[in-house]
């Protein structure tokens, strides 16, 4: 999750009509491309219809955050890998939001195959948070299907995956439905002020950015004995690769978007790091790395340098400074320094309220919002960082985006064998730098 300042309570938008289209195809077959008003409402009724296809922490909170920007929705399909989760969710919001949540034990759906059954439950927009392997499959079916879709980050874990996520955010766009990123900095009106700023030249040229983001290790599931490897593994997915991508593609990953962001989407050249496992050694984290660090290097001599941490007992940190030819910028205190000193001083709001806001405004107006662009550059530069740092290679651009490794395809049942197990130190193995291949 992104760790957030200077929230504000949000203030409920007020009613919008729909297009004026919404009425007229009301039970009109569609030729070619899908309106932006294709969706399951009735006719005359300004209700929009969500589901959730993951119902932990992140998704649940996401459905919050829709209901509390937008009172005419409904929330009537919950899906997640287990209906104990699923369940809890729909309880613990229901009870939070009332009215809002319509959404009965039949439309409760559980296991791998339950994210198709929220697709089809008749929604008009679709919120994804499950395991990040998964979000690749489940965009482009939501999309496919003609669903506006909110896709939490990282988009993909994998190369290959963030080029089913590309075309997925192509399709939305002959289709003219939303997509909207979970990389939810964008959305802070700070940083969005702050951020403009820089790209007026308040700093000069950007020469460094040093992105920070050091924490404990995420939740933490103890493991039950009438478990089997894979339920244990889901169960506990933030500490598996081939679910989460690792922690740089959960946490750093928001930093290195704001790096991105700065330098306008302009694509580093190389990069290359260093990592391991220092501390984070019992079963229960997995395959991963505990600590990374590495620098992006691009064709006019800027540097991004990536610090990323899970571990216990350490100091945290979550920062992003920028050192410019004028000045500096320290991103999330909104100050600038040096020849254009300047400081925001408004309220920040709440931005995971934000995104929702963005996502259902603009289904109402008419005015689809795609953040393709970003959602495939900067899950590429976790990916890059993620194969430089586990492989202790210097890794290119044009390598990272032909990279043939596959984490996770989506295609995955209660009999799959994980792809990595308990070696016989009674330890899953993590990357090697210097012996783990690049593929």
């Amino acid at each position: 999750m992104c760790k957030q300042k200077n929230n504000q309570s949000a203030n409920t938008p007020s009613r919008r009509s729909f297009l004026k289209a919404s009425s007229a195809a009301a039970g009109a077959a569609l030729v070619g491309n899908l309106s932006i008003s294709r969706g399951a409402h009735a006719a005359g009724s300004d209700i929009l219809k969500f589901g959730l296809i993951g119902c932990g922490g992140r998704g649940s909170g996401a459905a919050g955050n829709v209901m509390n920007v937008d009172k005419n929705v409904r929330l009537i399909a919950m899906a997640d890998a287990f209906m104990d989760k699923a369940i809890g969710s729909r309880d613990r919001l229901k009870n939070q939001y009332k009215d809002l949540v319509d959404v009965p034990n039949e439309r409760c759906f559980a296991g791998f195959d339950a994210y198709r059954k929220v697709i089809d439950s008749g929604v008009d927009v679709v919120l994804i948070a499950a395991a990040s392997g998964f979000h690749p499959k489940y965009m482009k079916e939501a999309i496919d299907a003609g669903k506006h879709v909110f896709v939490e980050k990282p988009h993909s874990i994998d190369a290959p995956g963030l080029k089913v996520v590309a075309q997925a955010c192509a399709e939305a766009k002959k289709k003219n439905l939303s997509v909207v990123s979970g990389l939810c900095w964008r959305y802070h009106k700070g940083v969005q002020e702050t951020v403009k700023r820089v790209h007026d030249g308040a700093i000069g040229d950007i020469v460094t950015i040093q992105e920070t983001y050091a924490r404990p290790p995420y939740r933490l599931t103890n493991r039950d004995p009438k478990w089997t490897e894979i339920q244990w593994q889901v169960r506990n997915w933030y500490h598996f690769k081939w679910l989460s991508g690792d922690d740089i593609e959960q946490s750093l990953v928001h930093s290195l978007d704001k790096a991105n962001w700065l330098l306008k989407e302009k694509t580093p050249q190389t990069c290359w790091g260093v990592g391991g496992r220092s501390s984070m050694f019992e079963p229960k984290f997995g395959d991963q790395f505990d600590n990374n660090a590495m620098v992006f290097e691009y064709s006019d001599g800027a540097r991004v340098y990536g610090f990323s941490r899970a571990a216990a007992g350490c100091h945290n940190e979550t920062s992003d400074h920028i050192i410019g030819t004028k000045g500096s910028c320290n991103l999330l205190k909104f100050r600038i320094e040096g020849e254009n000193k300047w400081r925001f001083q408004g309220n920040g709001g709440n931005m995971y309220d934000e995104e929702q806001r963005v996502l259902f405004n603009s289904i109402r107006n008419g005015k689809p919002v795609n953040n393709g662009k970003y959602m495939v550059g900067s899950t590429m530069l976790g990916i890059m960082g993620r194969q430089a740092c586990y492989t202790g290679k210097k890794i290119t651009w044009e390598q990272i985006n032909n990279s043939t490794e596959v984490l996770n395809d989506g295609n995955v049942t209660w009999d799959t064998k994980p792809p990595v197990v308990l070696g016989k130190d009674g330890l899953y193995p993590c990357a090697v730098p210097g012996m783990t291949k690049f593929v």
